[in-house]
């Protein structure tokens, strides 16, 4: 029981481990197709029905692609599907989801100065909207819409702006950020599973049945996998915000957020023409600047970091309780302030430091509670803080540390104790 946190971390590294992979599987053929697609040449005596071809050299050989823009006369012997990347990254980030901000939702998804809800609530919140965003995107793509390309991006820009407001409305800044990554991913990932696959197959029975294949079923899948290209690098950046405080931590995170969408979409823009052999439009470069500028100045507002007083004044969970109650919590109250007080301040004087990493205060009794998990993990069982044992800890306050955290553990349920 005493280690359950240890090897709980050590299951969330795991499944992150595998996000990070398949999503790099998934990130890595999407942009591969997409500039594949852009960059087909027509060119004499293709075979019946191909669009275009292209010729490509890589790994010491030559790769010679030809593409049938409905489905070639005949169904080939071998024919690969890719789908399972984007399955598998979708399926390991919901798990990570599950259990970085449900089970540890006291800690990272909730923010009872915003809104006070149970975990129970935040966490039917956080999957019924993935949910929803889907059901409202694709209600918008098979609309009249779906034939104005142009204004249905907006509509879902408009979409993903309103649900960044409204996440930050109900969760911390690490878990707005990271639900609408989730939430964009949903839609990209339900765009495969609902819609581009199913059309495929549809595409592959006409061609065994000897039908020939009706084009809208491609013309669809086109429209989605665009609408995938375009949100690919902002899902990006928002499962890393949760890194940089800066990030997550304004109170115009959501806007933020909205610009980095409006980045993706100048990014893509550029690079999508110029494998289309469509131009050069550099104009793309200092819109993105000016963008990332505009990223900057926002997050030198006021962080959502509580004073003093708010933090003496906001009650703490029955965990936290526990923590604060078990044996040589006094100790530990007289260690951390000193060794890490001078970041994780609500006013950092260590130089360099503007804000406190990750948004997390060691400051107070209450701060400390809040944090055990996270003190016991960074600076008990390993020496990852302070960094480079900047403040001289000592390894018998270390040993203070892991002895306190693992006397209230001994009294928590497994679930809590891995929080």
């Amino acid at each position: 029981m005493q280690d359950i946190a240890i090897m709980w971390d050590w299951l969330a590294f795991a499944v992150r481990w595998l996000h990070v992979i398949t999503a790099i599987a998934w990130i890595g053929s999407s942009f591969y197709f997409v500039a594949l697609d852009l960059g087909l040449r027509k060119v004499p005596h293709l075979p019946v029905g191909a669009h275009g071809e292209e010729w490509q050299v890589h790994g010491g050989g030559f790769y010679h692609i030809q593409k049938y823009l409905v489905a070639p006369e005949n169904m080939p012997d071998h024919l690969i599907w890719f789908k399972w990347e984007s399955y598998a990254t979708w399926l390991s980030g919901a798990a990570l989801l599950m259990i970085v901000y449900w089970v540890g939702g006291e800690l990272f998804l909730l923010d009872p100065a915003k809104a006070d809800l149970q975990l129970w609530q935040g966490i039917l919140i956080s999957a019924g909207s993935l949910t929803i965003g889907w059901l409202v995107y694709d209600f918008l793509c098979k609309s009249g819409l779906g034939e104005k390309p142009t204004v249905l991006m907006l509509l879902l820009f408009v979409l993903l702006v309103a649900m960044g407001w409204g996440y930050n409305e109900i969760f911390s800044g690490r878990a707005t950020m990271l639900h609408l990554g989730a939430f964009t991913a949903t839609i990209m990932t339900a765009n495969v599973f609902f819609i581009i696959m199913p059309n495929q197959r549809i595409v592959v029975k006409d061609l065994q049945e000897g039908r020939t294949p009706d084009p809208k079923y491609g013309k669809i899948a086109k429209l989605r996998s665009t609408h995938n290209n375009y949100l690919t690098l902002p899902v990006v950046f928002l499962m890393l915000s949760n890194h940089y405080p800066l990030a997550f931590a304004t109170e115009y995170n959501w806007i933020i957020a909205a610009l980095v969408f409006l980045m993706g979409v100048t990014i893509r823009h550029y690079f999508n023409t110029r494998h289309a052999n469509a131009g050069n439009p550099t104009w793309t470069w200092p819109v993105t600047v000016i963008l990332f500028i505009l990223v900057m100045w926002l997050s030198t507002a006021p962080l959502r970091q509580d004073t003093l007083e708010e933090s003496e004044a906001r009650p703490l969970t029955a965990t936290e309780q526990v923590f604060a109650a078990a044996a040589g919590f006094e100790d530990v109250t007289g260690i951390i302030p000193g060794r890490c007080g001078m970041c994780h301040a609500r006013e950092p004087f260590y130089e360099g430091i503007h804000r406190a990493p990750k948004n997390i205060l060691l400051e107070t009794p209450a701060d400390i509670a809040r944090a055990a998990r996270q003190i016991y993990l960074q600076a008990g069982v390993t020496h990852a803080m302070p960094p480079a044992n900047v403040s001289f800890m000592e390894d018998g306050e270390r040993a203070q540390i892991v002895r306190w955290y693992r006397a209230a553990a001994e009294g928590l349920p497994l679930r809590i104790a891995a929080q």
